[in-house]
């Protein structure tokens, strides 16, 4: 299992500043998408009910796992399963975001490539991500330097925070529905 790293632990800290700033209401809703260990879904749960945070995967074991610590989960790729009548507040992707590299073997490469050139994934989410959002909800992507951006900043998005790694920069982006 892929243990969260330097790119979960950032989105981690900041959702937690984040849910912390923003007046949740109550009926408040989120998807985690890709939400492999589920980090991310454990930190909103300590803000809002796990009932109201629906994990999505594209890995079975991993929804297994979430089911297991009481969160409504889907196996899906990306949108295609989750069902068009609901609309979250808050939509979260901790993407597969590093062009793809021949010899990294086929698990690793389910966690962590975004695509031949590293920005696919985010682009295929953010297509779709719209369409499942309350009209004043928001996205919050997070990617990498080594992501192209050239494609992604057609979205709009708003760099909400950084990280300088080693050999990269962690952003989170932010996204409106309009």
């Amino acid at each position: 299992m892929y243990s969260p790293q330097e790119d979960s632990l950032l989105f981690q800290s900041f959702l937690e500043d984040y849910l912390k700033k923003i007046k949740i209401p109550n009926r408040f809703s989120i998807l985690d998408m890709g939400s492999g260990s589920g980090i991310l879904a454990e930190t909103c749960s300590e803000f809002i009910s796990k009932k109201d945070i629906v994990c999505v995967d594209i890995q079975y074991d991993r929804v297994k796992d979430l089911r297991a610590k009481g969160f409504p989960s889907i196996k899906s790729n990306l949108f295609r399963e989750v069902p068009r009548d609901n609309n979250y507040d808050l939509i979260l992707f901790n993407a597969p975001y590093l062009p793809e590299d021949k010899r990294e073997d086929k698990q690793s490469r389910i966690e962590t490539t975004g695509g031949k050139r590293g920005d696919e994934i985010s682009l295929r989410f953010l297509r779709s991500a719209r369409n499942f959002l309350k009209p004043c909800g928001k996205i919050l992507l997070l990617i990498s330097s080594l992501t192209p951006m050239e494609r992604i900043e057609k979205f709009n998005p708003k760099i909400v925070s950084r990280k300088k790694l080693f050999m990269e920069e962690l952003l989170i982006l932010e996204f409106t529905k309009d």
